[in-house]
Order: C-alpha cells, then structure tokens, then sequence
C-alpha cells in the first residue's frame, strides 16, 4: 500500500478581484486572458509579484546597463500586460520603449514607480 503525504496547504492569497480592481488593475481584461478563472488569475498575479525581473530591472538601472534594463523592462512589461496590472504596466511600458531608443536619462522615477505598485500589492497579498 503507498502512503502520499498529506497535500501542504499554501498560505490562500488576500488578493482578491475587487482589491485589484480597487488598485486600478484592468481584472476584466486579465481575467479573459484566464478563461475567467479569478483563483487561476490572482495566483498567476502573486506570482508576477515575484517576478525576478524587479530585481533585474533595479540592478541595472543603478548599474546604467541600459541593454540589461531594457531586456528586464521588457520582459515584465510582456507579464504585467498579461495579467493586465496597468499601475505597474503603463510606467513598465513607457520605460521598454526609451531604452528601447536607448535615452540616456534618470530612469529612477519610472523604476520607483513600478516598484511601489508592486510592493503596494504585495503587501494587499499577506
């Protein structure tokens, strides 16, 4: 006879549909893009919010490595606008498209920006 542990219970997200909405997140948008299935999109939101792609994003910018900016700032804009968190989305897109034209500029407001709509979130998710 085999005996599976038992399932381990994750902590349940305290994200829900009308806090996102409340936070400015298009949900209708980012729940047609998972079928309609809130459980299935505030998870793939906790994860966004995880991304590693912050972290990326913040090292190269305090390091002025525009190419490695703009590759993290692009890959978070294509998850952001995915699950359609437009706080973090509009300043994440804006910012892909002038290291895109490589500007040379002070990216810390853009980079500021997104970050507190992450950790706002982040922190609605405890």
């Amino acid at each position: 006879m085999v005996h599976y542990p038992p399932h381990s219970r994750k902590e349940k997200s305290m994200l829900t549909i009308d806090i996102l909405k409340e936070n400015g997140v298009n949900t209708q948008e980012g729940l047609s893009r998972c079928l309609g299935k809130e459980d299935f999109y505030i998870r793939l939101v906790n994860m966004a919010l995880k991304d590693p792609g912050f972290e990326k994003l913040s090292s190269a910018v305090a390091a002025k490595d525009l190419d490695a900016a703009f590759e993290a700032a692009h890959g978070l804009k294509g998850v952001l606008g995915n699950l359609a968190l437009t706080p973090m989305y509009d300043p994440a897109a804006e910012m892909t498209e002038l290291l895109r034209a490589h500007t040379d500029m002070d990216y810390t407001p853009y980079l500021e920006k997104i970050l507190s709509e992450r950790d706002k979130l982040a922190a609605l998710a405890q």
